[in-house]
């Protein structure tokens, strides 16, 4: 176990983490100091433990909205998959339906060559 001191609203706070987590742990620590030092420069001195609720809350709060996107784009990607794949079934569909058509062109075709070369052979 890594240890680290992140400094959140002024003061020092050792904390423990995972070994490779460290940046990690820094970033988000640092994240959090932003949150609150908007806070401060929004309302001034109000206390440092209603600055960290708050900034709880705003970090929760843009939490759960990208939650909500997610879940937004995620039945948004599974209805683009769904039309995609019945786009390729209808393509398949299609071709299919095209190359029945070609087959019974070129069939009609022979059969047409055929009776011309009859009906136009020399006697």
């Amino acid at each position: 176990m890594a240890q680290i001191t992140v400094t959140i609203n002024g003061k020092a706070f050792r904390m423990a983490c995972d070994d490779g987590e460290e940046d990690r742990l820094l970033g988000l620590a640092n994240r959090f100091d932003g949150l609150i030092t908007e806070l401060r420069d929004a309302f001034g001195e109000i206390g440092d433990q209603r600055l960290t609720v708050m900034a709880g809350i705003m970090a929760t709060d843009q939490l759960a909205e990208l939650e909500r996107k997610n879940a937004e784009l995620e039945i948004e990607l599974k209805r683009v998959r769904e039309a995609q794949s019945q786009a390729a079934v209808s393509k398949m569909r299609t071709e299919s339906e095209v190359a029945e058509v070609i087959d019974r062109t070129a069939a009609r075709l022979e059969i047409l060559s055929e009776h011309l070369s009859r009906t136009l052979k020399p006697q």
